[in-house]
């Protein structure tokens, strides 16, 4: 229900905010809800919301995880043609349960806010795939307590993406991760390819996953629907689960709008 009404807001904001939209604004783009990374940046001048919610569980020695993530807001500024601003942060609750009953505390609040950049470095042309990169650093100290690390996270990674049809295209990922107060590095890739059933409606499917350097590694699947309300506002759906263990389900639904300038 918590995950219901936060949609609801967010879906009623979104569209009172767009009333001024127009035909001409340029496509909307956006980095939800799959985990591959856009290779374009928003408009210079526009704000662009990201927002959603997930649930995800696994079962391991007979006990349950659970984490459900009521806003995974993202926010998205354009601040030049070719360089883009990101903030986000997640308000989310963690569980653990043995036969459905709860077990030892739940864990709520924000984790790490994240902040950093995605900048164009070429465009799609003669067959090479348009290319972004992207940073970000997740600081401990605006984390509630239950989420804070000692240190401070970071991630980055080369985002490409390659036109394969008028319906159709493919984009990757490629980079690196660190942080929970580890000194381990993960590397990460995703792969996911879009199609275009309508002009509103549009299908994804991925593969994603990460090679700690000293641990085994995770690969995992989804597949999900976006509709385009308005053209600068869109909703999504998506499901998944692993390969490998540690996932038995993930589902997420959220809405994305763009402010014009």
């Amino acid at each position: 229900m918590k995950l219901i009404f936060v949609m609801l807001y967010f879906g009623c904001t979104a569209t009172i905010i767009a009333q001024g939209d127009a035909d001409s604004s340029p496509p909307l783009v956006t980095d939800r809800p799959d985990a591959t990374e856009a290779s374009s940046v928003v408009p210079k001048g526009t704000l662009q919301v990201e927002t959603g919610g997930f649930y995800e569980a696994f079962e391991e020695n007979g006990l349950k995880f659970e984490r459900s993530v009521y806003n995974t807001a993202l926010l998205r500024y354009g601040l030049l043609d070719n360089f883009e601003l990101r903030l986000g942060w997640n308000l989310e609750e963690q569980r653990i349960k043995n036969n459905g009953a709860l077990v030892g505390d739940v864990r709520n609040g924000l984790s790490p806010l994240l902040f950093g950049m995605k900048v164009a470095i070429a465009e799609e042309k003669n067959g090479f795939p348009e290319i972004a990169l992207i940073g970000h650093l997740f600081l401990p100290f605006t984390a509630s307590r239950d989420f804070r690390p000692e240190t401070t996270g970071a991630d980055f990674r080369f985002s490409l993406s390659h036109t394969l049809s008028e319906k159709s295209s493919l984009g990757y990922n490629v980079g690196a991760q660190w942080g929970d107060d580890s000194p381990e590095i993960a590397y990460i890739y995703t792969l996911a390819y879009g199609y275009s059933i309508t002009d509103r409606f549009g299908f994804f499917v991925e593969v994603y996953g990460d090679f700690p350097e000293d641990s085994k590694a995770n690969h995992l699947w989804d597949a999900g629907l976006t509709y385009l309300l308005r053209p600068n506002i869109q909703l999504d759906v998506s499901g998944g689960t692993s390969f490998t263990a540690g996932q038995d389900v993930l589902l997420s639904a959220g809405v994305s709008f763009r402010i014009p300038d």
